[in-house]
């Protein structure tokens, strides 16, 4: 597979061995079950949830979305305004905070399953 393909499935959130079976068992837009990942990829039957307890090392992903947005809403609002107020940075992170979890907590799964990418993705 071409890196291009890999990062096209990266943001489609697909499987990390054949980039063609859905990683999440649930579309973007519901928010029931929204950060389960289906244990095995319906296309090629890989396994991906290598081990238990895996994706606890992607809320250090989800950590850094969060900080980068932080840094980001911080950024924007000291260009976009004078001198902005500190009510302004609250209301702003936290709104965006919100608004953009559900996206922030799927790719942060999405990223850390393809960062370990060493690992053998084969079903069993």
């Amino acid at each position: 597979m071409s890196e291009k393909s890999t990062v096209k499935a990266m943001l489609k959130a697909k499987c990390p061995q054949c980039h063609q079976g859905d990683l999440f068992s649930v579309p973007k837009a519901g928010f029931r079950k929204l950060t389960e990942i289906n244990a095995r990829c319906e296309v090629c039957q890989a396994s991906l949830v290598p081990e238990p307890d895996f994706y606890y090392g992607a809320m250090y992903v989800s950590y850094a979305f969060s900080v980068a947005l932080v840094i980001a809403t911080m950024v924007a609002l000291n260009v976009l305004l004078d001198e902005p107020e500190l009510w302004m940075y609250l209301v702003t992170v936290g709104v965006l905070n919100i608004g953009l979890l559900p996206l922030m907590l799927r790719y942060s799964k999405v990223f850390y399953l393809y960062g370990m990418s060493k690992l053998k993705y084969r079903g069993y």
